[in-house]
């Protein structure tokens, strides 16, 4: 009779976690997660009044639940919609961010432009005069040109500079030799092309050509900069999450609800390694994303000071003033046999008492005052080094600021936070960030040798204007050479409107077995769970117990 006592005592304590407390109690309400899921839009159809087994479950775990198969998909879809619009939402404030900057920027630089052709305008025609009113469409259609340039256009600005001077040099060439009959368009285009070998206009082409070089290529490049990094933020953002995330998000969010413990904050170190997978391909913008801001600093740093944008812009009449009253100076060695009348042919007098050289060209330099306030580009330049800066960690610190404000915190939080599975603590260590380091998240199920396209894409735009903002601090004029090179070293360099990623082969690095955690990752079929392995070890105690009665 002990036997049959003690042989009973064994079969209850080994079935008794089948049954729970539920074999003997009333099954527990599901008016908390009818209430929370009909607040989320969704119809009770179908939606249990208590608590039901949950072997039919695919994603939470499969304990008592009170979520059905349609309510799990549409959880899952829920979480999926919500984790997107976060990231559509923290894009667009990086986005908002950055187009801040660009119009400011942008408002500022066109600003001085204005400036300086307005205070040439009225400096001019109080200088010269007739000559200017008469010529004052080579001065407009420069400042045009540079603004086209500014703005993107196909301009060559070193042709725009150039053209410039030789229409000048014409029109000043007339002006100072109305004695003579005036010249033909072929002498006119002879005596442009002596520029070189006569420098009718000193110094001054050649300095201003570098500084305006310089300062345009730098501001085009800085504002191209701006608009590339808030479309890779745009489209980024737009990336839709897989299904491996989706179920994680399900697990993360809406699992703890499904078990009746919608008060349980995920565990940190569990938000983490679901954010981290989810993320894994935006993490991987890191690096190029670093190099673009920190490039786009330094391009910055040029805009301010002696050389800085401000004085080269509104220096543009003065420096132009100064190079007419240099061939002024020099337009009696100009005429001299010996050097233009050699190479273009001589003039035909005209009976004219005229001197060639009128008080205009004699009225002294022009002084542009500059009226906008030195600080203005002061605080641009302080305020974008802090934005990009500020920017610069975005992709990688997403997964901490998408956990900040759903974990659970404060005393003891560890050892009751959900942890995908219950209330307990969270054991797997937190992955790395990037593609790459997701190899053995527990969370998230990641084939990290096939990166996102889209991704890789954006990476690859990344590296070209990189590229051009590089070449931008050494005053190259980047959208005229040879850029194939930007992509793969050969074709045509178009690789930035199409998928072309040609990065290097993902080689998996070699890494230690998987960790095996206490509980399983994915709610797929576990082995070796009490659910399956109690039938088998109650009919072997049943036969033990046999045994014993036969005796």
């Amino acid at each position: 009779m002990d036997s049959f006592i003690i042989a009973a005592l064994a079969v209850c304590s080994l079935t008794a976690p089948a049954c729970g407390d539920k074999g003997t109690s009333k099954a527990r309400s599901c008016s908390d997660i009818r209430q929370f899921y009909s607040g989320k839009g969704f119809s009770l159809d179908g939606v249990p009044q208590a608590e039901i087994s949950g072997e039919h479950l695919r994603i939470c775990p499969q304990g008592y639940t009170c979520c059905t198969s349609g309510m799990e998909d549409e959880l899952a879809t829920l979480s999926r919609r919500e984790m997107e619009g976060l990231l559509r939402d923290a894009g667009r404030s990086l986005q908002n961010s950055l187009t801040g900057q660009y119009k400011a920027f942008d408002g500022y630089f066109l600003e001085l432009l204005n400036r300086s052709e307005i205070s040439l305008q009225e400096t001019f025609t109080q200088t010269y005069g007739l000559l200017y009113s008469q010529n004052w469409q080579v001065f407009s259609d420069l400042y045009t040109d540079l603004r086209h340039y500014y703005r993107g256009s196909n301009v060559n600005l070193e042709e725009v500079l150039n053209e410039f001077w030789s229409r000048l040099l014409e029109k000043l060439f007339q002006h100072a030799n109305k004695q003579y009959a005036p010249a033909g368009e072929d002498y006119l285009d002879c005596v442009s092309k002596q520029m070189e070998t006569l420098r009718p206009f000193g110094e001054t082409p050649r300095t201003m050509k570098m500084m305006v070089t310089r300062t345009f290529v730098a501001a085009r490049s800085f504002v191209q900069g701006l608009v590339i990094s808030g479309e890779v933020v745009r489209k980024v953002s737009q990336v839709q999450l897989s299904p491996e995330c989706t179920r994680a998000m399900m697990r993360l969010t809406y699992c703890p609800h499904c078990r009746g413990m919608a008060s349980a904050r995920p565990c940190a170190n569990y938000c983490s390694n679901v954010m981290k997978g989810c993320l894994a391909n935006q993490a991987d913008l890191n690096t190029e994303w670093r190099h673009l801001a920190e490039t786009m600093i330094q391009v910055a740093d040029r805009f301010d000071g002696p050389s800085g944008v401000d004085s080269v812009v509104l220096s543009l009449p003065n420096r132009i003033s100064e190079a007419m009253l240099t061939m002024n100076d020099n337009i009696e060695s100009i005429n001299s046999k010996v050097r233009l009348f050699q190479s273009c042919g001589s003039l035909s007098a005209r009976d004219t008492s005229s001197t060639g050289v009128d008080d205009s060209m004699k009225r002294g330099k022009v002084v542009v005052e500059d009226k906008l306030a030195s600080s203005k580009m002061d605080k641009l330049v302080t305020d974008v080094t802090i934005r990009l800066r500020d920017m610069q960690p975005y992709w990688v610190s997403l997964p901490s600021v998408l956990c900040s404000d759903r974990v659970a915190t404060g005393t003891g939080a560890e050892d009751k936070c959900w942890n995908g599975m219950s209330r307990a603590r969270y054991l797997p260590e937190v992955m790395g960030d990037g593609l790459a380091s997701q190899i053995n998240n527990p969370e998230v199920e990641i084939d990290i040798t096939k990166p996102d396209m889209t991704i890789r894409q954006q990476i690859m735009q990344l590296k070209i204007m990189t590229h051009r903002l590089k070449n931008a601090l050494n005053g190259q004029d980047v959208d005229f050479q040879d850029t194939s090179d930007d992509v793969s070293g050969s074709g045509s360099g178009n690789c930035v409107d199409e998928m072309c990623y040609r990065g290097p082969r993902l080689v998996v690095p070699a890494t230690q077995p998987p960790i095996i955690y206490q509980y399983p990752p994915e709610n797929k079929k576990v082995k070796a769970s009490a659910s399956q392995n109690l039938p088998g070890i109650s009919i072997y105690v049943l036969s033990l117990l046999t045994l014993l009665l036969r005796r």
